[in-house]
């Protein structure tokens, strides 16, 4: 056997391993962004922890990820969580994150819904779910200007976006024939191309 065979093999650049995390701390990090986000600013409480709190992940890496969630079935955090905690401990870190994100949610739509039956008709209410809304949209907003310029950096991603919107918000098409169609044309678009003079 030659040296050089018994050279064990270097980790290729860009596919940095995951950071040692425990499972207590997966657990706890989502159980606190289940516990404190709202609707689709929750997008931003994932970055925030993940990304610049944690470095659990870089931005690329959780634009992958928030891409996958959101071509899944499911709520996009949730599917997050899943993705996230496999990526850290395997299998048994999906299943805590998991749980971490969902719990505080459903306990607390739990008593939202006995709350909501006996105060339906109170303005107070409404006052306060629309309040949540508007503090969602602002969330949401930040951060896809923080994390959508990576996104859109060419005239062909553009395109894509403003087709998804024009579907979706102004022809009222269903998402799931949105994706089925867009989906491909974007895969088509960004397939592994042949370097010029490789071999075939």
């Amino acid at each position: 056997m030659t040296a050089d065979a018994q050279k064990p093999v270097a980790p290729r650049p860009d596919t940095p391993a995951a950071p040692a995390v425990s499972l207590a701390e997966i657990f706890l990090t989502f159980l606190l962004i289940g516990a404190t986000s709202f609707g689709g600013g929750v997008v931003a409480y994932l970055r925030n922890a993940l990304v610049v709190t944690k470095g659990w992940l870089d931005e690329e890496q959780f634009l992958t990820a928030l891409e996958i969630s959101q071509a899944l079935p499911g709520l996009n955090a949730t599917n997050m969580s899943v993705i996230v905690g496999d990526r850290l401990r395997g299998p048994m870190g999906a299943i805590v994150a998991f749980f971490g994100m969902t719990l505080p949610g459903g306990l607390l739509v739990f008593a939202l819904g006995i709350l909501w039956a006996s105060n339906h008709g109170n303005p107070a209410m409404h006052a306060v779910l629309a309040g949540i809304g508007a503090a969602s949209v602002g969330l949401l907003a930040a951060v896809t200007l923080q994390i959508g310029h990576k996104q859109l950096e060419h005239i062909t991603e553009i395109a894509l976006v403003v087709l998804t919107v024009v579907l979706v918000s102004v022809l009222h098409i269903s998402l799931v024939i949105v994706l089925v169609t867009v989906l491909p044309l974007a895969l088509f678009i960004y397939r592994p191309r042949r370097a010029p003079g490789e071999d075939a």
